[in-house]
């Protein structure tokens, strides 16, 4: 028997878009997620965590994937970026704190504690669930955007052995220097706490050793408006320089932090993964 229920599916490129929700372990409420499967064979999957105020829909409904993981027979799994239906403190003042903005963090603040665990929820219940219900062991990768994408590289970098590769579009990189890292490490992990907040900081892991033997590919607009005080990019090149990680980073003159930028390079991610996966 299944996990996941089915709350709605459509036809696209051979294959099917679905939206499922499941209850977790993690956050001890019910999940949401969308993916899509290919027809045929499964030759692997990929992971998307997306970023502030975004929900498990906007991936799959914007960046025009379908047609390449049809191709290629790859799945991909998009998990909301928050628990939902909670009203914890200070939980939804702000969009960038609270719901929909989950950080991809185990939480240890009071309340918070108990629900947002996204990190354990991501790499732990959701890759079992994966592994156990579409036989993919082995052959997952993790992508993200902006907050999911500072996901995206601290998960991946913790876990080299269960993630075949790292990709990012538009990240944040180095957490511990920005407004909304320091704004959600504090309300989630605990303002004092600074040796937990470098193990969710992606520079910070590759400064003490964790490297993925793959490299990372991050994709970054030029004319992304946060490029410069929330993503710092060249912070993760600074950091891999004297260590084995290697970073490709692309910077995409004119583009800027949309899904049109992502739209316009999804494809070269989603190949650069299956490579990774299949060889």
């Amino acid at each position: 028997m299944s996990a996941f229920t089915v709350l709605k599916e459509h036809r696209s490129f051979g294959g099917t878009v679905r939206f499922m929700e499941h209850q977790s372990r993690e956050t001890k409420t019910k999940m949401k997620l969308s993916c899509y499967l290919p027809a045929g064979e499964i030759n692997g999957c990929l992971i998307w965590l997306s970023g502030l105020t975004c929900s498990e829909e906007n991936f799959i409904t914007k960046a025009g994937a379908q047609k390449v993981l049809a191709e290629l027979g790859l799945m991909i799994v998009c998990p909301d970026t928050s628990p939902r239906g909670l009203n914890l403190p200070g939980e939804h003042d702000s969009w960038d704190f609270g719901e929909g903005a989950g950080f991809y963090v185990d939480a240890v603040t009071p309340g918070y504690a108990d629900h947002y665990r996204m990190y354990s929820y991501v790499a732990d219940e959701l890759y079992g669930l994966l592994v156990g219900e579409f036989a993919v062991g082995g052959r997952v990768s993790i992508m993200g955007h902006s907050m999911g994408g500072h996901g995206a590289l601290v998960i991946g970098l913790r876990n080299p052995k269960k993630f075949k590769s790292i990709s990012a579009f538009a990240p944040i990189v180095n957490p511990l220097n920005c407004r909304w890292g320091q704004k959600a490490f504090s309300g989630y992990l605990g303002a004092d706490s600074v040796e937990l907040w470098k193990s969710y900081d992606a520079c910070e892991l590759i400064k003490t050793g964790k490297v993925h033997p793959q490299p990372i590919l991050i994709d970054q607009g030029a004319n992304d408006q946060f490029i410069d005080d929330q993503l710092l990019p060249q912070s993760i090149v600074d950091a891999a320089r004297s260590t084995g990680q290697k970073i490709f980073l692309n910077k995409r003159s004119g583009y800027d932090h949309s899904y049109y930028f992502i739209a316009s390079f999804v494809d070269e991610h989603i190949r650069f993964h299956s490579e990774k996966i299949i060889s």
